[in-house]
């Protein structure tokens, strides 16, 4: 048994749903950012993200993110942001979220040869299946460590807890709502440009009963001008 699901059999001991019925899927999920920061410390992003699902034969979502922030120092940055969220339904109409969220990203420092840095989310979202919003809280760990020179292929990992802060009528339950890990490396480009590619689990705690396990072929193109 690989790290990835000894990580996710603990959570779902520590959550009491080891009895729970477990669905598996193999997904493939693309990325593509372009970001940066300006001289008087203004910042932006804008992201799309095709995922597909179902042993990655449909596209199972699309996510565009937009967020504009300001870098409060070299360590700090704190964004604002919408998400528009498209999950195709088979045989149905497409469901949506709108999602607003506020976000602190900082560098935390070097640690074992490597660059340990965090993102902590706070998200406002709305679903066209129901009429109450859900808030959920998110926070992202990443590490990263040069394998020969610096400049070179570097190993990254990472990892990211999601709470779902309150019940709503479209399913979102208080408590646990799923984590993702990732093991991969960061390939550099021309300037400050990089690929990051690898493995990621994710678990989730659906309703019903269900715990999802999702393993994903992951690719993200991120270009700083």
């Amino acid at each position: 048994m690989s790290p990835l699901r000894y990580i996710s059999a603990l959570f779902l001991l520590l959550g009491g749903t080891a009895h729970a019925r477990t669905v598996e899927d193999e997904q493939v999920w693309l990325n593509a950012v372009v970001s940066g920061t300006t001289k008087s410390g203004f910042a932006y992003w804008l992201e799309a993200q095709p995922r597909f699902t179902d042993g990655a034969g449909r596209l199972g979502q699309l996510l565009l993110r937009p967020m504009v922030g300001w870098k409060l120092s070299d360590a700090v940055t704190v964004y604002g942001g919408y998400a528009h969220v498209v999950l195709p339904i088979e045989n149905g109409p497409d469901r949506n979220e709108d999602r607003l969220f506020g976000q602190v990203s900082s560098t935390i420092g070097k640690v074992a040869g490597g660059t340990l840095s965090s993102r902590t989310r706070l998200e406002y979202r709305d679903l066209s299946n129901g009429r109450d919003a859900g808030w959920r809280f998110r926070n992202w760990l990443r590490y990263v460590r040069p394998i020969t020179a610096p400049d070179k292929t570097r190993a990254l990992v990472y990892v990211e807890p999601f709470v779902a802060l309150n019940d709503t009528d479209w399913g979102a339950r208080r408590g646990f709502d799923q984590l993702r890990s990732f093991v991969g490396v960061e390939v550099p480009l021309k300037g400050r440009s990089t690929v990051e590619l690898g493995y990621l689990n994710q678990l989730v705690n659906a309703t019903g009963g269900v715990t999802r396990v999702n393993h994903v072929a992951s690719l993200s193109l991120f270009i700083r001008p």
